[in-house]
């Protein structure tokens, strides 16, 4: 079902933590009619988990384990997956959304093993008891995650899957939303990763650019004003220090486009250009 952009944009602004959960009832059942009619366009607009597991998490071809590895404070935790092969891969780091490692995550780290890869999806509220099942929850604990540490915390799964005996030392990182941003912080402070691709994720600041040693994929909504307004400025740095980019952006897609658990933002056919985008982007930059 196609929502109206107002609501939309409102959902957005809520998820994002610009409202409360109170303000933002209100305004959507302004925008719905009626308090009833906006419940109703919860349903719609909230992930929908029994849509996530397209690549069943038992597939034969796979081998996935819960892990983990020294963090900064403490054991950082994630969810592996690997080609059932038993060789070595190219190693690519998942990055959640601002809900944490919930199955639609889980299920984009089985989708990218298939293609490869030894896949780390890490789980970001790890130090935090781990993402809960209620993604409200999640969304509240990211938001109050210290920046500084939370970076420091990502940048140590990088040593960690280098290191890995099913790797072949070379490592990236694909991000969606808050993981988007997250993969701007790690490749300003991790010169050894090799790739980074964002899905509609906050830009670094200019100035902290020329740290950037990754090739870098970036995926944008076109229909995503607030994501999108960084882009000028950040693209230009990036051409100002010689780094290497590709820059996409999909007309008439909402933010979290490639999120097909959200009826009432994936777009497919944006989804798919730029999952076989990924796919070729860390195979020519991974091996």
């Amino acid at each position: 079902m196609k929502l109206d952009q107002p609501i939309i944009d409102l959902w957005d602004r809520f998820t994002h933590g610009e409202l409360d959960r109170r303000r933002f009832m209100d305004e959507l059942g302004r925008l719905a009619g009626s308090g009833a009619a906006a419940t109703a366009l919860l349903a719609l607009l909230r992930n929908d988990y029994a849509r996530a597991a397209t690549i069943a998490p038992d597939d034969p071809r796979l081998v996935a384990e819960r892990t983990n590895w020294p963090g900064p404070d403490g054991p950082m935790t994630g969810y592996l997956v690997r080609p059932a092969d038993g060789t070595r891969r190219p190693a690519v780091i998942v990055i959640h959304e601002n809900r944490g490692l919930n199955p639609h995550i889980e299920d984009v780290a089985r989708r990218l093993a298939l293609e490869g890869f030894l896949v780390l999806a890490v789980d970001m509220l790890a130090r935090e008891g781990g993402t809960p099942a209620d993604e409200e929850k999640a969304r509240e604990m990211i938001g109050k995650l210290d920046p500084e540490l939370t970076a420091r915390r990502l940048v140590s799964a990088v040593p960690f899957l280098a290191a890995h005996p099913f790797s072949t030392g070379k490592v990236g990182v694909v991000g969606f939303c808050w993981g988007g941003w997250m993969v701007g912080e790690l490749a300003v402070r991790a010169p050894e990763l090799a790739a980074g691709v964002v899905y509609y994720g906050r830009q670094p600041a200019p100035e902290r650019v020329p740290a950037i040693r990754a090739a870098l994929l970036l995926h944008y909504a076109g229909l995503d004003e607030r994501i999108n307004a960084g882009i000028p400025t950040f693209k230009a740095a990036l051409e100002a220090h010689g780094k290497r980019f590709e820059l996409y952006l999909y007309e008439g897609a909402q933010h979290a486009f490639n999120n097909d658990t959200n009826p009432a933002r994936y777009d497919r056919a944006a989804a798919e250009l730029a999952w076989s985008r990924t796919i070729a982007f860390l195979r020519r930059e991974l091996g």
